[in-house]
């Protein structure tokens, strides 16, 4: 550094800099390992798609079946009945308004081979042409379902992208937190699942790890909108005055006033937490949680399931706190991020999201909008 027109050095240790460079290196791995945590997660959804067509295209052939027909009636009879008993329990949880959709690659089409079956049937073994003709409309079925259940993947991708989450992310934290799909499920009498069963069990999966996605995203006010009184982001400390990040949004309410989950989830903490006074914390999934705290008062424990706008406390003052209102933060791994972009934009996308599908399906909770 030149001052005063003398030149001056400054002296880093080996030591330092070594630590420096180890700090830079671990940054870098961690990077290089979350790219590649996504990019295997996608390469196993597209290998598992790819295999299923595959096994697919060999079970629909017509010859096949007709030659099992022939070869036991009785066991193809009870394996299209456990098919059916299959088929009951999805359609329980499907709408009622269930459309055809456009074509898809991802998805078979048994339709021509179906149609074959039924003559080849009707020409050697008549006594047989009602099966071949069930068969063919509970194939025709799944393959409906399963175009239905990805068009929903696609408008629950489409709609976390535009709040900026990542579906990539969520797929794979559900995929280490929960089993595959009809895994202990199967159409056949020897035990095993034909593949366009298994590909319509992974396309319901994916559309409900991504709609729970959609639901644990805050969508709802957790005070009075018109009270915010803090926002996100380095302001003066009320204590010191100095500069200080504010890792939330505060709400200014009279004290005792109710206080709102953001989103459905699951409360893992109610306590004392710091200067952050009583609080409460709620999982969202995915690595989200939500955090309310000065509260006076919790009305919640941990382990409850709460939907989104139940009251869960009330405002307070408790911890480090010039008077009564709620500190509220969104945190996703660890990292708080701003909550105002989730509270204003979230309730019109989940809005367009669920209106734009024929209808939820039965048994989800509906989607909740901004409230106070």
């Amino acid at each position: 550094m030149r001052s005063q027109g003398q030149v001056r050095f400054i002296k880093v240790s080996s030591r330092l800099q070594m630590g420096a460079a180890a700090v830079v290196l671990t940054a870098g791995l961690l990077w290089l390992g979350a790219l590649g945590t996504m990019a295997v997660t996608q390469y196993q959804t597209s290998s598992e798609m790819a295999s299923l067509l595959d096994r697919e295209a060999t079970v629909a052939r017509s010859e096949d079946r007709l030659d099992a027909y022939r070869g036991d009636l009785d066991a193809t009879m009870a394996d299209l009945a456990k098919r059916q008993d299959v088929l009951d329990q999805l359609a329980d949880e499907l709408p009622e308004d269930l459309l055809t959709d456009s074509a898809d690659d991802t998805v078979s089409d048994s339709s021509k081979e179906a149609t074959r079956l039924i003559s080849l049937v009707g020409e050697s073994f008549p006594e047989a042409v009602g099966l071949a003709r069930l068969e063919a409309r509970q194939l025709a079925f799944v393959e409906r379902m399963t175009r239905f259940a990805d068009r929903r993947s696609r408008r629950a991708e489409e709609a976390l992208r535009s709040l900026g989450l990542d579906p990539a992310s969520i797929l794979a934290q559900d995929r280490v937190a929960t089993g595959g799909p009809l895994e202990l499920l199967s159409t056949e009498s020897d035990g095993s699942l034909d593949p366009r069963f298994e590909r319509l069990g992974l396309s319901i999966a994916r559309m409900s790890a991504l709609e729970r996605g959609l639901d644990g995203v805050p969508q709802v006010m957790p005070a009075d909108a018109g009270s915010i009184s803090s926002g996100f982001g380095v302001r003066h400390d009320p204590f010191n005055g100095h500069a200080a990040m504010h890792s939330g949004l505060d709400f200014r309410a009279p004290y005792g006033s109710p206080i709102h989950a953001a989103a459905e989830g699951e409360v893992t903490f109610v306590g004392f937490k710091g200067g952050y006074g009583r609080t409460v914390e709620v999982s969202h999934g995915s690595g989200m949680i939500t955090r309310y705290a000065h509260m006076s008062r919790s009305s919640a424990k941990v382990g409850q399931k709460v939907e989104a706008g139940a009251v869960i406390g009330a405002i307070g003052s408790s911890g480090r706190s010039t008077g009564p209102h709620l500190h509220f933060e969104v945190r996703i791994n660890g990292r708080a991020v701003n909550p105002r972009p989730f509270l204003e934009t979230a309730p019109h996308v989940l809005e367009e999201a669920r209106s734009s599908s024929p209808s939820r399906i039965a048994g989800e909770p509906g989607g909740a909008t901004a409230g106070g």
